[in-house]
């Protein structure tokens, strides 16, 4: 039996309305068709959130309303079910092109475009998503094509959500609060850091309101002599008295995360560390009240720096940055100097984490949507330092 088309996140719609805007940013630049090989832009596209490490293609044709979707062949049934396309907008490539060193997966999209008679035409490639010899072999084996970066456009496209895309956030946002929240409950001197990550993943399995949990994004859990340490995972430490705990997990809805940090002290806290919650507690507080539709990047930053600075803490890293699908988006950016007016509905991880010596880190953080007004903070779970004595 052939595989079935399974529930659909969004209404067919909605992705038409997505590769629309592509398609008007090809017309813009007289592009023929368009290969995109970065996975969160094909989860934007089509709705496949199936984790295949396989080279794969979705090459968007100006003159078709449906993409085509070139991935191996064991990967046709996933395509099938999860995305909103037809069947006969879906190619398996064969196994032979496995494991070869000479050809592979975009052997088969180069196929593609020139049955579709663009030898001659110009063809969008994502060209940071590609490797550099994944790139010559577009050139070589389309030598009279005209080759355009179009890496940045459908991330751009991404940065303003639809009211659609808010409510998965929303609840994916609840998950993330059942995990600092559950954080709270079991993390306790003689625990295994290994125990209490398994407990917050298991919850952000779990999920909450009765949506569970799509995937686990990478838990970073930095405890003890590691808390100067944003990017690490846990380790086989075990918490102790006095130990602090920084945590930053996303909850995940259909590929859509929404990141928050919190931390956790399991004794009586220093002032040290009072005063730099305190510090990021008021520059946080700083920049939900200027952020707004018509702000800018960079203004709001600076509010947010030019807070925790009179508390006495010097941030160093940005303010933020632009969340969706996988995590980040790589576009808008809370820091210093950008530009860039903001807009209803463009959601953000808004991140007050110090790391303010090599071994002393501390981390607050909420994700949020912008409103026409103001903003929505999509994390709920207490600001606070956790204090578990």
């Amino acid at each position: 039996m052939q595989a079935v088309k399974g529930p659909q996140v969004f209404p067919r719609s909605e992705y038409l309305c997505r590769l629309n805007a592509a398609k008007r940013k090809m017309a813009e630049r007289d592009i023929a068709a368009v290969v995109i090989t970065d996975n969160a832009h094909i989860t934007y596209l089509t709705g496949s959130v199936a984790r295949s490490y396989d080279t794969r293609g979705l090459v968007i044709l100006g003159s078709r309303e449906e993409p085509v979707f070139i991935l191996r062949w064991m990967d046709v049934a996933a395509a099938v079910q999860e995305t909103f396309m037809e069947r006969d907008s879906i190619i398996g490539y064969s196994e032979d092109l496995m494991g070869d060193p000479d050809k592979d997966g975009y052997d088969a999209v180069i196929d593609f475009l020139l049955d579709q008679g663009l030898a001659k035409c110009s063809i969008g490639l994502e060209l940071s998503n590609l490797t550099v010899y994944s790139a010559e072999k577009f050139k070589c084996r389309l030598p009279q094509a005209r080759m355009v970066d179009f890496s940045t456009v459908v991330t751009r496209i991404r940065t303003l959500k639809s009211d659609l895309e808010i409510s998965v956030m929303r609840e994916a946002a609840a998950i993330s609060d059942a995990g600092v929240l559950r954080a709270a409950e079991v993390m306790r001197p003689g625990m295994r850091e290994a125990d209490a990550i398994a407990e917050i993943v298991g919850t952000l399995a779990r999920g909450a309101n009765g949506k569970p949990g799509t995937w686990i994004a990478t838990p970073f859990l930095s405890a003890t002599s590691r808390i100067g340490n944003p990017h690490t995972t846990w380790s086989e430490d075990t918490l102790r008295e006095g130990s602090q705990v920084n945590l930053e997990i996303a909850g995940v809805r259909h590929d859509y995360h929404a990141p928050i940090c919190r931390t956790y002290i399991l004794d009586k806290p220093s002032d040290r560390l009072l005063r730099i919650h305190e510090a990021q507690l008021a520059g946080l507080e700083a920049g939900l009240n200027v952020i707004c539709a018509g702000a800018v990047s960079g203004e709001v930053a600076k509010m947010i720096h030019s807070t925790t600075e009179k508390h006495g803490f010097k941030k160093r890293s940005r303010a933020g940055y632009s969340i969706g699908i996988n995590w980040m988006e790589n576009t808008t950016s809370l820091k210093l100097g950008d530009t860039t007016v903001l807009e209803p509905n463009m959601t953000f991880h808004l991140h007050l984490g110090s790391w303010v010596e090599e071994d002393f880190g501390y981390v607050l953080s909420e994700s949020i949507r912008v409103t026409e007004s103001g903003v929505e903070v999509l994390t709920k779970a207490p600001r606070q330092l956790f204090i578990l004595d």
